[in-house]
C-alpha cells in the first residue's frame, strides 16, 4: 500500500513543517516532500494538521471499562474508545489487588492482544503495584501491599508471555534494589511510585536500573530544601523519565510548566485515566475502590484523587497553553517521550522516515478528525466523512 498524505502542517520532532506531502508505504512513513510523482494516490487532508499518534503509557480504563475487570470486552472497548482521542498505542495498566485479580487482568490483556485489538494497539502491560508503601497509597488498596518478589513477578511474566514491560515499586521496600536490578536486566521499565523514599534511596534505585517516576508530585514525598525527596530525585536525575498528569487538578499549571522546563524530553504526559473517563458525573469504581466523579474530577469516598478522567490530547493542550511552548514540542511529550521511555523510539512516537505510520489528523481547534495506525484508518469523525 502506497499513498501520500496532503496536509497544511506536519508536527515533526523539531519543527512544525508547512504544506507538503508525506509518503506512507507498507504501513511506514516515508519522506516528506513538496512534489509528488504523477498518478500516485493522495489522501487529502488540506486545511488540517498531521501529528504522530499519542502513546498513553498509564491508563486504567475509560468509558465505564476498567483493565481490572479482567474481561476481554473491557480491553477491546478501551482500545477502541481512545482512538477518537488521538491515542494509537497504550499500556493497559493494573492496580494493586489480590493475586487472583491480577492474574485475571493479565490474562484478559494477553488474550485480547493475541486475538487482535480493534483500536489502539497495546505495547505491553504496566503493573502499578502491589509493591508500595501505605503512607502514599493514593487509590491503591494497602491490604495487598508487599515487598518486591522476583519469583512472583516471574510467575506473572510467564502468565503474560513476556507482555509486562513496566512495573512500579516503592524503592524503600525490602529487596527493591535487587528486584530492580533483575527486572531492568530483562528490559522491564522499573518505575518509582507511591513512595516515601528519601532522595538517596531513589538515587540508589535508579543506579540499580529504574528509569521512570510515576505521576510526578502525586503519591510521593515532596521537595524540601534539606531533603529533596522523591520529587527532588525525579527532577534532578537526567537518567530518569517522569510522568505528568496535566489536568490542572493533580498538578498546578505553574508546577507542571516548571517540571517540563526541567525534564524536557524526559517528561512523559499520561492520563492515569479510570473508568469514569468520557462518562457523566456519578458513581464508579477504580479497581475495588468506590469513586465519585463530580465536575469531571474522580475522588475516593475519603476525598483522595482517584486516577483521572483526562484525555491525553487535553493534557497536551493544557501544557501547551500553560508553558507557552510550540505545540510540536509538547505534542511529542505525549508521543515520542513515552516511546523513548520504553525503548521503542526507533519505530514509534514521531513522523520520521521508516517509523510505523501511526498518525492523527487535527483541525484548527485540535479536534481529532481521523486516526491511523500503521497507515490504516481506524477512526474518522462522523462529520469528516
Amino acid at each position: 500500500m502506497l499513498y501520500y498524505i496532503k496536509a497544511d502542517k506536519f508536527l515533526l520532532e523539531n519543527t512544525a513543517h508547512g504544506d507538503g506531502y508525506l509518503k506512507v508505504e507498507n504501513g511506514r512513513f516515508g519522506e516528506l516532500v513538496s512534489d509528488i510523482p504523477d498518478g500516485v494516490e493522495v489522501v487529502d487532508w488540506g486545511g488540517h494538521t498531521v501529528a504522530p499518534g499519542l502513546f498513553d503509557t498509564h491508563i486504567h480504563g475509560i468509558k465505564g471499562y476498567d483493565i481490572m475487570d479482567g474481561k476481554l470486552d473491557s480491553i477491546q472497548e478501551i482500545s477502541k474508545s481512545i482512538l477518537s482521542l488521538g491515542v494509537t498505542r497504550f499500556l493497559p495498566t493494573t492496580l494493586t489487588s489480590s493475586k487472583e485479580d491480577l492474574k485475571r487482568a493479565i490474562l484478559a490483556v494477553k488474550e485480547a492482544v493475541q486475538g487482535g485489538l480493534e483500536g489502539a494497539k497495546s505495547e505491553g502491560i504496566f503493573l502499578e503495584g502491589p509493591y508500595f508503601t501505605e503512607k502514599y497509597k493514593g487509590a491503591q488498596n494497602p491490604s495487598y501491599f508487599k515487598n518486591p518478589d522476583i519469583a512472583e513477578f516471574i510467575e506473572w511474566q510467564e502468565l503474560a508471555e513476556g507482555m509486562i514491560v513496566k512495573i512500579a515499586i516503592a524503592p524503600e521496600m525490602d529487596n527493591a534494589t535487587d528486584f530492580t536490578k533483575e527486572l531492568s536486566k530483562g528490559g522491564v521499565l522499573v518505575s518509582i511510585a507511591h513512595t516515601d523514599a528519601t532522595y538517596d534511596c531513589c538515587k540508589e534505585t535508579v543506579d540499580a536500573g529504574a528509569r521512570n517516576y510515576v505521576h510526578l508530585f502525586n503519591g510521593m514525598s515532596g521537595l524540601h530544601h534539606r531533603e529533596p525527596g522523591v520529587v527532588g530525585a525525579a527532577l534532578s536525575d537526567p537518567r530518569a523519565f517522569a510522568e505528568l498528569i496535566c489536568d490542572g487538578h493533580h498538578v498546578h499549571p505553574e508546577v507542571a510548566t516548571m517540571a517540563y522546563k526541567v525534564k524536557q524530553d524526559k517528561l512523559t504526559l499520561i492520563t492515569d485515566c479510570m473508568s469514569a473517563g468520557l462518562m457523566p458525573d456519578g458513581n464508579y469504581y477504580l479497581g475495588e475502590y468506590p469513586v465519585v466523579m463530580k465536575d469531571g474530577i474522580a475522588r475516593t469516598e475519603t476525598g483522595s484523587l482517584a486516577g483521572s478522567t483526562l484525555k491525553l490530547i487535553d493534557g497536551v493542550k493544557n501544557l501547551t497553553e500553560w508553558s507557552g511552548e510550540p505545540l510540536y514540542k509538547i505534542w511529542h511529550r505525549g508521543s515520542l517521550s513515552p516511546a523513548k521511555s520504553l525503548g521503542k523510539a526507533d519505530s514509534l512516537g514521531s513522523i520520521e522516515n521508516g517509523k510505523l505510520a501511526d498518525f492523527v489528523v487535527l483541525d484548527e481547534d485540535m479536534v481529532v478528525k481521523a486516526t491511523f495506525i500503521e497507515g490504516v484508518i481506524k477512526y474518522i469523525r462522523e462529520e469528516s466523512i
